[in-house]
């Protein structure tokens, strides 16, 4: 298996798209606004301040994550959007696409990354995937979303070097 991350470019949308349309947990609109900021970004690139990157295995894309500085903030960033294909998770693309994303935020003097995900049970996975990369819940905003859909908030410092005494 060979994984890459890259920039996405515009060869790569139909696939995201088709990838956020297979994933049960995004409602439709979610996917219509994912597919906003994907034009967006194809058509004005970085000016934005949105980053996507795609993660491709064997040449094909499986994974795909949209994040940006966060507005009227000093180096807080979030990770709008992250997806991985079906047939690629538990594979490492997740990983990867984050650990880029953690670097490229790191590297451009960011601090804090945060990811907001929904309480519903179709999301268990994604806040065991957060927790175990070492991002820590750190809100609950009951009924947000919905009646009964909380929003979680995980956040990661990147800027604090942690080292284990021996």
């Amino acid at each position: 298996m060979v994984l890459e991350i890259r920039p996405m470019t515009e060869r790569d949308k139909p696939a995201v798209m088709a990838m956020l349309r297979d994933t049960p947990e995004f409602k439709p609109v979610e996917v219509e606004v994912a597919g906003e900021l994907i034009d967006a970004f194809l058509d004005d690139g970085l000016s934005l301040g949105y980053c996507l990157l795609v993660g491709e295995v064997d040449a094909t894309v499986a994974g795909y994550i949209c994040y940006g500085p966060t507005p009227i903030t000093t180096g807080t960033w979030d990770v709008y959007w992250m997806a991985v294909s079906a047939k690629a998770q538990r594979h490492g693309v997740g990983k990867a696409l984050l650990a880029a994303t953690e670097a490229d935020i790191k590297n451009t003097g960011g601090r804090l990354i945060l990811i907001e995900t929904s309480s519903k049970p179709g999301y268990e996975k994604a806040q065991r995937f957060y927790a175990k990369q070492g991002y820590d819940l750190v809100s609950r905003i009951t009924d947000f979303y919905e009646p009964g859909d909380d929003k979680l908030t995980y956040l990661k410092r990147v800027d604090i070097v942690v080292t284990k005494s021996q």
